[in-house]
């Protein structure tokens, strides 16, 4: 319903006229318009006539994903400033026969930009500007706004708060409905009437809590269903519906724990760009039942996406790097961000603040030396926890708050761990979590990177390559290695929680993702989707030639029982396994032959085969 815009780089200020566009040039809104990369202030403009029909009066403008620090102008009039991205911008108006719309977005002056102003993304993707949406709809003089929902356990059942913004024009006097209806599954509904009283030109918020009564549980893909229910709230002729469901989540000495139960968390860090549904569907098929959104906030198809395909979404503040912030700014960055993700029964487990400190810019080799090296770096990173630790306390979540997430020296809440790449070999990951206790008990970070080009790539000049194969596909199986046993070596130490990064790349040439931009895999994608089956036999002992101990991972709720078949090479052998739930049982053997190229292991269950394989060095 909005017209063509017009986009313009513009010298920011502070004054409520609106900026001078010069040479402005046509851009898709919503979007980040490539030709404007690496500026800081984008100044966009359109013309829209008249939305309302015969019986409309009023509309609602609305702009999400605005980036960072905005500011709007309608028919001329500064309507106000907007500052965090992830909460839409929205407001009533009575349109004019034509209408200007001006919005000027500038780079955040704070540190809360996160991700976006770092160097891990490509300039196309961080254009200030309104990256989610940009609508008008028409509607009467009393609309509804907005909807908020809040599911909330009690012991004898549930309930949902619910919060109706009413924008009303001309006095009104009257009821909403709410009704809540269950989704995708059978269950009793409810139904509720609220009373909504306003004179005109004001705006009023009407809440109401709705029991549910035996409200069915929110469970991670795995472990039981997704059980959702929508929330219709109607008032005349305008309805909005909520999505919500209902889960508890804790951290402590059992680990993660959802509705009661321990959930061992396995999955990837995700970075913006690519598609939220498109995201979600790649993670599932790697076995993954857990997203970290990295120093970023998503748009809120992927929440939705999580929502349905039972995924754990570990959401991270928009805070990363050795930047100095003011922990006021970030609580009421924290508290908007909570606001938006309450309603959500995926959202597990908050991140503050993201490598504080980098210590291993500069790769460290293998050995002896490089050990010492590493505990060197590690004690000088040392930092101040006061800011961080002052915004966590300020977050009020039912969630778990994890302050840091960082490398070794940093104390971190959650570990960054890179064995293989930044330091030592994969194999160092056993050396590493019994020289510093506890750090391998939730990760948030760990892998390698690979080429999809040559050493022109992305990643071409990175000195971890050094000692890699020139080629892409040489450096894709030194990564799916490294992958691979990393997150066995955790998994098989009950790791509470496992992210690697990332899942698929954001340059063309090569990256830390096992996808690469172009959405294809690499060869490093089957060795973690190997890795990360929730039932998997894993290899404990150096694959030499000889003898090497068989363990099985058992990561659900559910005894198993089955058989392994064993190959390698000439050989090849049959083990029988029984193990409890969430349990590692030691089940023998296998015997990797003097000429064979790689072993194969093959769990059979219930009419079920996992495969894994190892290369032979």
């Amino acid at each position: 319903m909005l017209g063509q815009w017009l986009g313009a780089a513009v010298e920011p200020n502070d004054e409520q006229e609106p900026p001078t566009m010069e040479n402005p040039q046509p851009v898709a809104v919503p979007g980040r318009p490539a030709a404007l990369s690496g500026t800081d202030t984008v100044a966009y403009r359109t013309d829209f006539p008249d939305p309302c029909g015969d019986e409309e009066t009023r509309a609602t403008l609305e702009l999400a994903g605005l980036y960072g620090h905005a500011r709007i102008w309608l028919n001329g009039t500064f309507l106000g400033t907007h500052e965090s991205y992830f909460t839409p911008w929205r407001t009533t108006f009575d349109p004019e026969p034509e209408n200007e719309l001006i919005v000027e977005c500038r780079r955040p002056a704070d540190a809360f930009g996160g991700i976006y102003e770092t160097d891990l993304l490509p300039a196309e993707r961080c254009v200030p500007g309104i990256w989610w949406e940009a609508s008008v709809e028409p509607h009467g003089p009393v609309t509804i706004t907005d909807l908020s929902v809040t599911p909330e356990l009690e012991d004898d059942g549930g309930s949902i708060q619910a919060a109706i913004t009413v924008d009303a024009a001309e006095p009104i006097d009257d009821r909403v409905t709410l009704s809540i209806r269950p989704k995708g599954f059978r269950g009793g509904g409810t139904m509720e009437r609220a009373r909504v009283v306003a004179a005109a030109g004001e705006r009023v918020v009407v809440e109401r809590r709705i029991e549910v009564r035996d409200p069915r549980l929110w469970w991670p893909r795995g472990f039981g269903p997704q059980h959702r229910y929508a929330v219709h709230a109607k008032l005349g002729e305008q309805e909005q519906i909520a999505t919500t469901g209902f889960s508890t989540i804790s951290y402590g000495d059992d680990g993660l724990v959802v509705n009661g139960r321990p959930i061992p968390a396995r999955g990837f860090n995700i970075l913006p760009g690519v598609g939220p549904e498109e995201t979600v569907t790649r993670a599932v098929e790697a076995n993954a039942n857990l997203l970290r959104t990295h120093a970023h906030v998503p748009p809120p198809k992927f929440y939705d996406a999580c929502d349905e395909a039972g995924l754990l979404v570990w959401q991270d503040v928009p805070l990363t790097g050795p930047v100095e912030y003011n922990p006021e700014r970030g609580i009421e960055i924290s508290a908007a961000l909570v606001d938006r993700c309450e309603s959500r029964p995926s959202v597990a487990a908050y991140g503050v603040h993201d490598d504080p400190r980098s210590p291993f810019e500069t790769p460290l080799g293998s050995g002896r030396l490089a050990r010492m090296r590493l505990r060197w770096r590690a004690w000088r990173t040392a930092f101040d926890r006061t800011a961080v630790d002052a915004l966590a306390d300020g977050i009020e979540t039912d969630r778990p708050v994890f302050p840091v997430m960082g490398s070794p020296g940093t104390d971190p809440d959650a570990s960054h761990l890179y064995p293989g790449w930044e330091y030592g070999t994969a194999a160092d990951i056993e050396w590493l979590t019994g020289r510093y206790p506890g750090l391998g008990d939730v990760v948030t970070e760990f892998g390698a990177g690979s080429l999809t080009e040559g050493r022109e790539g992305a990643l071409g000049t990175h000195p971890a390559f050094d000692h890699l194969d020139d080629t892409p596909i040489g450096t894709q199986h030194e990564q799916g290695r490294t992958l691979k046993h990393v997150a066995e070596w955790l998994r098989l130490e009950h790791t509470d929680v496992l992210a690697a990064f990332t899942l698929q790349d954001v340059r063309p040439g090569g990256g830390m993702g096992v996808i690469d931009a172009n959405g294809i895999e690499k060869r490093s994608f089957d060795p973690i989707k190997a890795a990360y089956e929730p039932v998997q036999a894993v290899v404990t002992d150096p694959l030499t030639p000889g003898a090497v101990g068989v363990t099985v991972i058992n990561d659900t709720h559910e005894r198993v029982s089955g058989t392994i078949d064993w190959k390698s090479g000439s050989r090849s052998g049959v083990i029988n396994l029984d193990a409890e739930p969430l349990s590692r049982v030691s089940v023998g053997g296998a015997k990797v032959d003097d000429d064979a190229e790689k072993l194969v292991l093959e769990l059979s269950t219930d009419g079920q085969t996992v495969r894994n394989q190892y290369r032979l060095p």
